[in-house]
């Protein structure tokens, strides 16, 4: 998002709020608001915070109410970990959470959301993508609102393709004769950087390469045998360099935004730093589904943060229309134009404005509509080690992907059992 133009596609989104989304989001309340203010937890926004202060801001006065941002530390894992140790302890200090998809199900279980079902009409259930939808849902009930959805994509640098006479790779064969091909003439770029440090980022793209060969975890283990050998090929054979192992998100744009590699794995954040002014790569990226090995279909892992409402939270009923607000079209709408994201709702995705500003809006839809969660389960964090250790070794090389597999495996039989 770059310039004036942007910015005033924001405030026209935040000034259309006060009808549009209140009115549509949030009904008069029934009892005069709590006296004290409404406290939103969520993690730091790539951005400037002002879009988000503006709409909190007009919740507040549309009810008589203060609301109190409290931002949490950049780490997923911090988050979780907060999350956990207060919410264990019953704690009342925040009311409405931002949760990441993969946590919904483990904090329902544990009893520390509050059921939201009834603040999901049958209209939103209709406008809702499918995979952000299920990932709120436990046990057939909805603990949370969708907030934004991610998917990966694939970032590339469209004038060097340009200029070899080549498309976007849609297999994984034509991202590395890409990066051959323009290693010739620009020796000194990198091919492929994505998130290969041992996080939860890890975990995302490995299970990309996995399902886009065809595998799964549920599965025969030769096609996910595949796909991080495949993973581990592209360090050995030089398409992705070896300190892949220290990348996530944040470093891995910075090297491409810095014009240091052809290909990026990243979510659809990335696209608004890219084209921002200033940027020395603006107007010269192209974004794609991810690729996938040959007869088989490109693969995104979902990702995306959702609105939840402490179950111990004294202030329930204000801070329940305060995520129903958030979590509606309108403030959707001003946080895509704001800060680049995607949001879970069909609907936006036909919206000129956000079109204009995103022109590869549609075919995120799409990607999102195809994401893939990962492991649904009450227990994933623990689950999730298992994976970044084990996806961590094989790229390394310390581990074989059919060690690796067995031992996710035994680590899902062990979480499984009574």
């Amino acid at each position: 998002m770059t310039g004036r133009a942007p910015r005033r596609r924001v405030l026209r989104a935040l000034a259309a709020l006060p009808l549009a989304g209140l009115a549509g989001a949030c009904s008069a309340p029934q009892a005069p608001p709590p006296a004290d203010a409404i406290v939103f937890r969520h993690p730091k926004l790539f951005g400037d915070p002002q879009p988000l202060d503006t709409l909190v801001g007009l919740f507040g006065r549309a009810h008589g109410v203060r609301v109190r941002r409290e931002t949490l530390p950049a780490s997923s894992d911090e988050q979780h970990l907060f999350y956990a140790i207060n919410l264990r302890a019953r704690s009342r200090a925040f009311d409405v959470l931002a949760l990441d998809t993969i946590w919904v199900a483990e904090f329902a279980r544990a009893g520390w959301l509050r059921d939201l079902s009834h603040a999901i009409s049958a209209s939103d259930r209709a406008d809702l993508f499918h995979a952000p939808l299920a990932s709120v849902s436990w046990e057939a009930r909805q603990y949370a609102l969708p907030w934004f959805a991610d998917a990966g994509l694939l970032y590339y640098r469209a004038d060097l393709l340009a200029a070899q006479g080549l498309a976007a790779p849609r297999t994984w064969t034509d991202l590395v004769d890409a990066v051959r091909r323009v290693k010739r003439v620009r020796p000194d770029l990198h091919g492929f950087v994505w998130q290969g440090k041992q996080y939860e980022g890890l975990v995302c793209n490995a299970l990309e390469f996995i399902w886009g060969h065809g595998g799964d975890l549920d599965r025969p283990a030769e096609p996910a045998v595949r796909g991080l050998a495949f993973m581990r090929a592209l360090v050995t054979a030089g398409v992705t360099p070896p300190f892949v192992t220290t990348l996530t998100e944040e470093p891995a744009r910075v090297l491409f935004g810095r014009g240091k590699a052809l290909f990026l794995r990243n979510w659809p954040y990335a696209w608004r730093l890219l084209e921002r002014s200033g940027s020395p790569l603006q107007r010269r990226v192209g974004v794609c589904p991810l690729p996938h090995a040959s007869g088989h279909a490109t693969a995104s892992a979902l990702g995306g943060w959702h609105l939840g409402v402490n179950a111990f939270s004294e202030r329930a009923a204000i801070a329940e229309r305060l995520a129903a607000f958030l979590a509606a079209a309108p403030a959707q709408k001003a946080l895509a134009l704001a800060y680049g994201y995607s949001p879970p709702r069909r609907s936006l995705y036909a919206d000129p404005e956000l079109a204009a500003a995103q022109p590869f809006l549609a075919s995120i839809g799409t990607v999102i509509e195809t994401a893939r969660p990962r492991p649904v389960s009450p227990y994933y964090v623990a689950l999730s080690q298992t994976l970044q250790s084990e996806f961590s070794a094989v790229l390394a090389g310390v581990r074989t992907p059919s060690e690796a597999l067995a031992a996710i495996a035994r680590e899902r039989r062990a979480l499984a059992s009574p």
